[in-house]
């Protein structure tokens, strides 16, 4: 079925859906709906089946949808109105929630219905619940529709006839107003909703620091309390503040009136006022520390959770630290978890568009990610696991494909590619990892494409070795009793051994250290050269510049010839 994507950008929940309907075998293009003339023109050039919108800000223009059956993927429950549908979710402490496909009409949100799913809510932030639980409910109900559309036979289900009373009904957009803090009253579930309810857009508006500032990243601080509303301590980038019963940690702030209105680590935008702030020690019990490791027998599981995966100089450099300890105990085996929303996203543009030299920082990150890699590639003491609870991008997937095995569930998506981001050539020992592992075609395939990529797929790339269950919770109830099986295992000495054996035939072959130089200059003229792409690209990103045009990479009615990528069987 051709089916054609009008979305208002290419989201994680986008990439999510255009990678399973392709698994499908359905031909999907993607146009970014920046006006009703383009979106038009859109439907024109590809001719479409069914179109489908993921993720709009706008109505569908009425020239579209008289004319063409267009399903509409709301992140609510059936009888849900409104653009702000998971914030009042979260808000309202809602158990239950859910994705419902409308057909688009006259009405906002109220078209006939062609399928919905529901999922029992987490305590998390609106991100992390649409990359997971509405992401795969979006997949289990778009499925369904499109089967029922390619039928020929189904009715959609007007709301009007849907069984009543309905779960959901209509809300209006959620202001700042609706979810303003009142330290004095609130208590520390009340703010942890309220903030998770914003998080990552647009996040919450909050003068408790004397300057207007966007809270993100919220997480109980067990053990700490004081008088509501003051600063506590620091621990990180984070820092605490007190409730009326307890307190809470800030991970990111953003201050639109700065120089840098962009989303940063809580102490780097509070400057010396978190400075004052006692420290709370690595090992303090009331602090919750991004890298955390920890032993079960021969297995030892190191976890680094960073804010978006971003990988900055600094958590590279404490997380190679942590990564050489663990070399040092006495285990068979190091699980690298990462976080549950994301193993790895590379390099932190943020922290370097904040940096005085935005070169000489990414020239910093980019070699701390390569010592960390180039350590994980020369561990022969141990076996190592890439375990992928949540989405890797750029550098992150290579870096995981330097683990020995790289393990994920059915429901993680990948964008193995750096060309997007200012045709940036890449690091982390692709060019030695891909070709050993994928060989070298898939390895062409896999950069030139620019495509997202789902697990399934990955693994016949061969840049997963094993997808383990459908989702994150049943990946990580098995995930431990796998490591042990390797750990345990009566051929893990020889296994070991073959590893160490093949480490010194390539290092004789061609040196790591001849791959990094060679990757590492080609990433010199990107930061230093006379072609300022990356820089464009890295600034576009961060400041959220809205798309001008649709890549072409996965507009396939603007193109003649198909991307190097092959569609998924």
């Amino acid at each position: 079925m051709r089916i054609l994507f009008l979305t208002h950008s290419f989201n994680s929940l986008t990439q999510r859906l255009f990678v399973a309907l392709r698994e499908q075998g359905h031909e999907v293009s993607v146009e970014f709906d920046i006006n009703d003339a383009v979106s038009i023109e859109a439907v024109d050039l590809h001719s479409p089946d069914l179109i489908i919108a993921p993720f709009l800000k706008r109505a569908i223009p009425a020239a579209i949808w008289r004319q063409h059956v267009c399903l509409v993927v709301h992140p609510g429950v059936v009888g849900d109105r409104g653009p702000s549908a998971l914030d009042w979710a979260i808000l309202r402490g809602e158990e239950q929630w859910g994705v419902t496909v409308l057909q688009a009409n006259a009405v906002m949100d109220g078209g006939d219905v062609w399928a919905h799913a529901e999922f029992p809510m987490r305590e998390a932030s609106k991100a992390s619940l649409y990359r997971s639980e509405v992401a795969d409910a979006a997949v289990a109900a778009v499925t369904t529709a499109v089967e029922r559309f390619g039928s020929g036979e189904f009715r959609p289900t007007p709301l009007a006839d849907m069984p009543n009373p309905l779960p959901g009904c209509e809300r209006p957009l959620l202001r700042q107003q609706d979810r303003r803090i009142d330290w004095a009253a609130d208590s520390t579930a009340t703010v942890l909703r309220k903030i998770r309810s914003a998080d990552g857009f647009p996040g919450l508006a909050d003068e408790v620091f004397g300057r207007r500032l966007y809270l993100f990243d919220a997480r109980p601080a067990s053990g700490l309390s004081g008088t509501p509303g003051e600063l506590l301590a620091r621990a990180g980038g984070a820092v605490a503040v007190a409730t009326r019963d307890g307190a809470v940690w800030l991970g990111q702030l953003r201050d639109p009136d700065s120089d840098h209105p962009f989303k940063l680590p809580a102490i780097r935008v509070l400057g010396a006022l978190a400075e004052q702030l006692p420290e709370l020690p690595a090992d303090h019990p009331d602090r919750e520390p991004e890298i955390r490791y920890t032993e079960h027998g021969q297995v030892g599981f190191l976890e680094f959770e960073f804010y978006n995966g971003a990988m900055g100089t600094a958590r590279c450099e404490a997380l190679l630290e942590a990564y050489q300890e663990a070399c040092r105990q006495d285990t068979r085996v190091i699980v690298l978890t990462g976080g549950p929303d994301f193993w790895s996203n590379g390099m932190d543009l943020n922290e370097i568009e904040s940096a005085d030299s935005t070169a000489d920082e990414s020239w910093r990150n980019i070699n701390a990610i390569d010592d960390l890699a180039e350590a994980i590639i020369g561990t022969t003491t141990h076996l190592t696991v890439a375990a992928l609870r949540g989405n890797a991008g750029a550098g992150g997937v290579f870096l995981a494909r330097a683990a020995d095995y790289v393990w994920s569930h059915s429901g993680i998506t990948l964008n193995p590619h750096y060309k997007d981001m200012g045709n940036l050539y890449g690091s982390e020992f692709w060019s030695y990892l891909l070709p050993r592992c994928c060989g070298d075609a898939h390895a062409r395939e896999i950069l030139e494409a620019r495509l997202p990529v789902g697990a399934r797929q990955a693994a016949e790339l061969g840049l997963i070795d094993e997808v383990i269950g459908n989702d994150r919770q049943a990946f990580e109830a098995t995930l431990g009793e796998r490591a042990r099986a390797i750990a345990e295992s009566a051929d893990y000495p020889a296994r070991l051994e073959a590893k160490a054996t093949r480490r010194a035939a390539d290092e004789r072959e061609k040196p790591l250290a001849d791959y990094r130089e060679a990757e590492l200059e080609r990433m010199r003229m990107n930061f230093y050269g006379f072609d300022p792409s990356y820089h464009v690209a890295r600034y576009n990103f961060v400041y959220k510049v809205p798309k001008s045009r649709t890549p072409t990479t996965i507009a396939r009615h603007r193109r003649r010839n198909e991307p190097s990528m092959r569609d998924a069987s």
